[in-house]
């Protein structure tokens, strides 16, 4: 495939990172799927869209966020404008590479991105792929998460591929057992399924990777790649069934979007025609340049794997 279109969809934040200078924060834009759908745009020739949807508000740091989408060459014209709610913010703090989060974001614009079903509607017919993840599910009303789920559907019936990181956040959710549920009614309307085997095994009991992507296969996915902190990757769909046991660990300097950056390395190469294998070398590859930084968005790590 030469062209297409990518929308990714969830919430974009402010985000607060430590710099080399104590008691300095370096101020960015990030969250879960926009930094795929930024390491996607690096990636990827200018062939491709990529586009992001999102809601939020009307001051001057959610005029930053359209602006950086600008700068970056994502698509914003499917990010809505809330009168009453604003963008949302948080801070990342590192302990021996380890990152831990503190949020402020339960007024966040970006829990109405699924209120109107024709936004999304027209959003989602223009694209080829739609990326979206757990915590794009979390952040959502009960109503606005089914008018998603009933507009992917019917994305998918138009011939879309859904690719969903259910990334699980139980903090975001009332309980594990709704969370739980509400991730695998995601799947069911899924065609690729990147989890990470640590929540997994956690939250639904896998006794393996392979358990994992029984189950996922079992909701109707196609195609399954089981990220496993560092250890050996497998993965199952249409080009076979197999496991990568001979990749290099890295000593993290921070964590974040490992996976995030890892999924765009994946899809990267998948839509310029790799086989599952070397789409996992391809992500592997500039996820260890990721977390050799600090921060979420590493232009360092994209020069280094193009």
């Amino acid at each position: 495939m030469t062209s297409g279109h990518i929308l990714c969809i969830g919430e974009a934040m402010i985000e607060l990172s430590q710099s080399d200078t104590p008691d300095a924060w370096h101020l960015g834009i990030a969250g879960d799927t926009l930094n795929t759908a930024w390491y996607l745009r690096g990636l990827l020739p200018e062939a491709w869209h990529v586009g992001y949807l999102s809601r939020v508000g009307t001051g001057p740091f959610s005029q930053r966020m359209l602006d950086f989408l600008d700068a970056a060459g994502i698509g914003n014209t499917h990010v809505s404008r809330d009168p009453d709610r604003e963008i949302g913010l948080y801070a990342i703090t590192l302990k021996d590479g380890e990152r831990s989060f503190s949020y402020w974001r339960d007024n966040s614009a970006a829990r109405g991105l699924a209120n109107d079903p024709q936004r999304l509607t027209d959003a989602f017919s223009e694209a080829s792929m739609l990326y979206l993840s757990g915590i794009t599910l979390a952040i959502l009303p009960d109503a606005a998460r089914t008018t998603l789920m009933t507009a992917l559907q019917e994305a998918r019936q138009r011939g879309a591929m859904v690719v969903f990181d259910p990334n699980l956040r139980p903090r975001l959710w009332p309980d594990a057992p709704t969370m739980c549920a509400q991730i695998e009614r995601a799947a069911a309307q899924s065609d690729l399924i990147l989890p990470s085997f640590d929540d997994e095994a956690t939250y639904f009991g896998d006794a393996d990777p392979q358990a994992t992507i029984a189950r996922y296969h079992r909701l109707g996915a196609a195609q399954v790649v089981v990220k496993n902190g560092g250890g050996p990757m497998y993965y199952s769909g249409p080009s076979g069934t197999g496991a990568l046991t001979d990749l290099v660990p890295e000593q993290p300097v921070d964590t974040t979007s490992a996976g995030d950056s890892f999924n765009a390395g994946y899809l990267a190469a998948m839509l310029q025609g790799a086989d599952s294998e070397a789409a996992i070398r391809a992500g592997h590859a500039l996820s260890r340049h990721v977390i050799r930084h600090r921060g979420a968005l590493v232009p360092e790590a994209i020069a280094a794997v193009t």
